[in-house]
């Protein structure tokens, strides 16, 4: 018979630290995610039932019927960051979970503490820390200039002791920096265990949306990108946003890649300064700022994000190779889609690249998913290979096919009524989307193209006699 508090079984698991899959003997090779070292062990302990918060009794609930469900607009928070506001939808909705993640010094908690100055003037906020101690919070606050006695700081790794503190004080904001810190004493595992994180995280769930209470989570990314341990992180919470760039450039790109009350396409730019993060409220022109004039191997593109056409520039290198096999190279640029795009280049253009090393690089620490991006890169591809430098103020978008044709992109009054506010005066497009476009825009000209080489040709200084291609 099973005696009550007798301690529970000590046992070993195996659990993937990229997607939580969980399995009593190792693998190689995870069989929920196909990653490889990816299973780590951990030493649990059962717990008798009803003592792990995850199995704690909560009030029980009663379905309601769908015609009685208000469907109002949510109660969001405006948090004074239109960049931010525009990644959320329009501020932090009540009750929500958000995870906000990203590299170390990436600005994180930064941000975080700047939505703390402008809020804390009307918001009870309750900031949580398992990393710094409260003095260090306070002297980066004085550095950003964020001092409100609305600001509560709690530093504490104990998952427990935090929840009664969001129970006891009931703020109107929580922010937990960083949930890879937090413990949950129920389970023998070391903290930023995937168990560790996807329980704590769930307790945290569990008492914010009851109290209908807003709470953002800082989560840590390993070497690839993705969360640290969980995973599983993704599918808890409501909003996942990313802090992407490069910490040695000061241009910061905030990204949802999923989010329950908007959209996912919307990105925020902003600067990171000795007093902050500074939103940044015309990112092409501060993107395009110092582009090199007249010299080969850039190449302007306009790609929408969300709502939003961004110009973008493009830098391509094509160099004699100094080893037996070229070296292919890509930064903010998909890597399989530029060795695409070259081998499109040799088969149907008849640029070749075979015997080079070729790097593409998107300046400003923008990352480029869009096909209509493809134009552009080929472009600076080419330019570098002949060197022959594209007209200044030319802008080219479209998608390469297989065959070497140059395809439609959506949106495409958009981006020509954007590059003609940045003063640009060539738009190299698709043929096809040109057939679409409803008006004049003067005094930008308009070629509509079929193929690369037809671009190329339309993209260079057309009095350009100076250089020759090989």
């Amino acid at each position: 018979m099973k005696v009550k508090g007798m301690p529970g079984k000590v046992k070993n698991v195996y659990v993937c630290s990229e997607c939580g899959f969980e399995s009593a003997k190792w693998f190689g090779k995870c069989p929920g995610c196909g990653k490889w070292n990816t299973m780590i062990e951990e030493v649990r302990e059962t717990s008798p039932k009803g003592n792990s918060i995850s199995a704690q009794r909560r009030a029980p609930v009663r379905a309601v019927p769908i015609s009685q469900i208000s469907t109002s607009e949510e109660e969001r928070y405006h948090t004074g960051i239109n960049e931010m506001d525009r990644v959320l939808g329009g501020g932090i909705v009540k009750g929500s979970l958000i995870l906000i993640t990203g590299e170390p010094g990436i600005g994180k908690s930064t941000i975080l503490l700047q939505v703390c100055g402008t809020l804390g003037q009307s918001l009870k906020i309750l900031y949580v820390s398992g990393e710094e101690s409260a003095r260090q919070i306070k002297l980066r606050a004085q550095r950003l200039g964020v001092n409100s006695d609305n600001l509560y700081i709690l530093t504490e790794t104990d998952i427990q002791a935090v929840i009664e503190q969001i129970r006891t004080d009931k703020p109107d904001l929580v922010m937990i920096d960083s949930i890879q810190t937090m413990n949950c004493t129920d389970l023998s595992s070391s903290p930023g265990s995937v168990s560790q994180v996807r329980e704590c995280t769930a307790a945290v769930m569990r008492v914010v949306k009851a109290l209908e209470i807003p709470t953002i989570l800082v989560g840590h990314v390993n070497k690839d990108g993705a969360i640290a341990g969980p995973k599983v992180l993704e599918h808890i919470v409501d909003t996942v946003l990313y802090f992407e760039g490069d910490r040695q450039m000061s241009y910061r790109i905030l990204r949802a890649e999923k989010n329950r009350y908007g959209s996912t396409n919307e990105i925020g730019v902003f600067a990171m300064e000795e007093n902050g993060l500074r939103q940044v409220e015309n990112p092409s022109l501060a993107l395009l700022s110092g582009r090199p004039t007249n010299v080969s191997g850039t190449c302007v593109t306009c790609v929408m994000e969300g709502s939003r056409p961004i110009l973008a520039e493009i830098q391509g290198l094509a160099t004699s190779s100094g080893y037996g096999t070229p070296r292919r190279m890509s930064t903010g640029f998909d890597y399989n889609r530029m060795s695409l795009l070259l081998a499109v280049l040799e088969k149907r253009a008849g640029f070749y690249f075979a015997n080079l090393d070729a790097y593409v690089n998107v300046v400003g620490g923008l990352r480029l998913d869009e096909p209509a991006s493809d134009l552009a890169v080929a472009l600076s591809l080419v330019s570098s290979l002949k060197d022959r430098p594209i007209a200044e103020k030319t802008i080219a978008f479209g998608e390469i096919g297989l065959a070497g044709e140059i395809r439609a992109v959506a949106h495409a009054e958009a981006r020509i009524s954007e590059a003609n506010r940045l003063g640009f005066r060539r738009c190299v497009l698709p043929y096809q989307s040109l057939k679409h476009i409803a008006r004049r825009y003067e005094p930008i000209e308009l070629v509509g193209v079929k193929n690369v080489r037809e671009a190329f040709s339309a993209a260079v200084e057309p009095d350009d006699h100076s250089r020759r291609a090989e």
